[in-house]
C-alpha cells in the first residue's frame, strides 16, 4: 500500500506536463473537429438564424444526443456522488428523477412554443410579445443569471478537479477549456455545439461505465460494496432516508424550474425537424440521464464503503485516486473534458442567442453580417468573463440556489401564459415578485445556519402559482395567442 501511494504521488508530481499535453490535445481535437465540420457545411447555413437555432435540421437521434450531452456537465462528477454520501440510494434516485423531469418537461412545452411561435428563436423573445416589457425584463434577468452561474460553475468545477488530481493551476485549465470552446462556438454557433455534442455523448457513457467497472472490480464487486455499506451505514441502502426525500423534492422544484429558463434547450426545440422529433428527443434524453446519474452517484457509496471519503464533493475523484490503476486517470480527464465542453458550449450559445435576438429586434436595420459579428463578439465577451471567474476558484453554490429560487417563482406564471390569454403581463409580474418575496423570507443564509431550502422553494413555487391562477380566472383576455405567430419571427438574413 505504501509503494502504491508513493507511485501515485510520483505520478501527480512528475506527470503535470503529460496532463497539460493531454488536456490541450483533447481540447484541440474537439475544436478542430467542430471547425472542420462548420467549414465543410458553411454554404448550407449562411443565415444568422442558422447560427442561433439550426432551425428544423435535427432528426430524433441527433437531437437526443445533443440534448443529452448538453444536460451532462462537470456537475455529474461532483454532486450526485456527494448526495449519495449522506442521502444514499434515496438521494441518488431523487437527483436522477429531478434531472430527467427537467428535460422531459420540454417534450410538453417545446411543441407548444413551436405552435404559438413557429418562427421564434428564444423563450425571452416570446415573453416580450406575450407579456410585455416587465415580464420580459424579469425573464431575461432570470435566464441570463442562471446560465452565467451555470457556465461559471462548469469551468470552475473542471479547474478545481484538475487542481485536486494533478495540481494544475486553475487559470490554465479555465483558459484552455474556455478558449477551445470559444473558438468553435464563435465560429459556427449552435452547429459547432451540436456536432461536438454528438461526439461527446459517445464518450460520456462508455468512459463512466469503464471507470465504474474497473473500480468495482478492484474493490471486490457489488456484493462486497453492499456488505461494507451495511457495516458502515445501512441507512444509505434504503429508500426511507427522510433527508433524502426532502432533498429530492427540493431538487425537482429547483432543477426543473431552472432548466426551463435555459436558452440552449429552447434553441434545440427549434432545431428539431418537427414537433414529433422534439417530443421524442427530449423524452429519450431524459430517460438516458437517469442511469448516468445513478452510475455517477454510486461513486459516493463506494467512497463511504471503502472509507475513502474526505471531501464529499470530491468523492468520485477520491475513489479513483485511491484504488484505480494509473491508466484510468487519462480516462477520467477525457470524461471530465467531454462533460464540461458539452454543457459549456450550449450555455455560451444560449447566452449569445438571447442577446443577439434582442439586438436584431431593437435594431432591425442591421445587416446579417453585422448581426453575426455581434453574436461572435458577445460570445467572446461571455467566455472571457467566465474564464476570469473560473480562474479564481470561487464557490457558486449559493448563487446557484438563489438563481433556482427566482426560477421557481417565475416558472408557473411564465408557462401558464402558454395556455391562457387571461393572464396579463402585470398580473404575471406581480405573481413572480410575490413568489420571490415569499421564498426569500425563509431562504437559508450563506452559512445555512437558518432558513429551510425546501420550504423556501415550495413558497416560491406555490405563491405565484396560486396568485397567477386567481388573477387569470378573474382577468380578461390580455392577448390573442393565435396572433403571436405573426409577431414572433426568426432573424432574417
Amino acid at each position: 500500500m505504501r509503494t502504491r501511494c508513493w507511485v501515485r504521488f510520483q505520478f501527480q508530481k512528475e506527470g503535470v506536463c503529460n496532463v497539460v499535453y493531454l488536456l490541450i490535445l483533447t481540447v484541440v481535437i474537439f475544436t478542430l473537429a467542430a471547425v472542420f465540420h462548420i467549414y465543410r457545411t458553411r454554404r448550407e447555413y449562411l443565415t444568422v438564424d442558422s447560427f442561433l437555432t439550426a432551425r428544423g435540421t435535427l432528426g430524433t437521434w441527433l437531437a437526443t444526443a445533443t440534448i443529452f450531452a448538453s444536460i451532462m456537465g462537470a456537475w455529474i462528477l461532483f454532486t450526485p456522488a456527494e448526495a449519495a454520501t449522506w442521502g444514499g440510494i434515496t438521494a441518488i434516485t431523487g437527483y436522477a428523477l429531478a434531472q430527467a423531469l427537467s428535460i422531459m418537461a420540454f417534450a410538453l412545452l417545446g411543441p407548444r412554443l413551436r405552435e404559438l411561435a413557429p418562427h421564434g428563436s428564444s423563450l425571452v423573445e416570446f415573453i416580450y410579445y406575450r407579456f410585455g416589457r416587465p415580464m420580459y425584463v424579469i425573464t431575461l434577468v432570470v435566464g441570463v443569471f442562471y446560465m452565467a452561474v451555470f457556465l461559471s460553475a462548469e469551468l470552475t468545477g473542471i479547474a478545481l478537479a484538475l487542481e485536486t488530481v494533478i495540481g494544475l493551476p486553475l487559470w490554465l485549465t479555465a483558459l484552455v477549456v474556455g478558449a477551445g470552446t470559444l473558438i468553435y462556438t464563435a465560429y459556427g454557433g449552435i452547429r459547432g455545439s451540436i456536432f461536438t455534442d454528438a461526439i461527446q455523448a459517445l464518450i460520456i457513457v462508455p468512459a463512466l461505465l469503464l471507470l465504474f467497472a474497473v473500480i468495482s472490480a478492484v474493490v471486490g464487486g457489488p456484493a462486497n460494496i453492499v456488505a461494507s455499506l451495511r457495516q458502515v451505514d445501512p441507512s444509505l441502502l434504503g429508500m426511507g432516508h427522510r433527508s433524502g426525500w426532502s432533498f429530492t423534492l427540493s431538487l425537482i422544484i429547483a432543477i426543473v424550474a431552472a432548466n426551463l429558463f435555459h436558452q440552449g434547450f429552447w434553441s434545440r426545440v427549434y432545431a428539431g425537424k418537427n414537433a414529433g422529433v422534439v417530443r421524442r428527443s427530449f423524452l429519450f434524453a431524459g430517460l438516458c440521464v437517469i442511469p448516468v446519474i445513478v452510475l455517477a452517484g454510486s461513486f459516493g457509496l463506494l467512497a463511504v464503503a471503502g472509507d475513502f471519503l474526505n471531501v464529499p464533493s470530491a468523492a468520485l475523484f477520491e475513489v479513483v485516486l485511491a484504488v484505480a490503476p494509473l491508466w484510468v486517470l487519462p480516462v477520467l480527464l477525457l470524461l471530465a473534458l467531454a462533460l464540461v465542453m458539452s454543457s459549456a458550449d450550449t450555455l455560451i450559445n444560449g447566452l449569445a442567442a438571447v442577446f443577439t435576438v434582442d439586438i436584431a429586434r431593437f435594431y432591425p436595420a442591421l445587416s446579417s453580417s453585422r448581426l453575426r459579428s455581434w453574436a461572435r463578439i458577445i460570445t467572446a465577451a461571455i467566455c472571457a468573463a467566465v474564464i476570469a471567474v473560473a480562474a479564481q476558484g470561487y464557490s457558486v453554490l449559493y448563487l446557484f440556489l438563489l438563481a433556482d429560487l427566482v426560477c421557481a417563482a417565475a416558472v408557473f406564471p411564465v408557462f401558464l401564459g402558454f395556455y391562457t390569454d387571461r393572464l396579463s403581463g402585470g398580473a404575471a409580474a406581480l405573481s413572480v415578485i410575490s413568489g420571490i418575496i415569499a421564498g426569500a423570507f425563509i431562504f437559508p443564509d450563506p452559512a445555512f445556519s437558518r432558513g429551510n431550502l425546501l420550504h423556501s422553494f415550495l413558497a416560491a413555487l406555490l405563491v405565484p402559482a396560486l396568485l397567477s391562477l386567481l388573477l387569470a380566472w378573474v382577468g380578461r383576455p390580455a392577448v390573442n395567442l393565435s396572433s403571436l405567430a405573426e409577431k414572433v419571427h426568426d432573424i432574417k438574413g
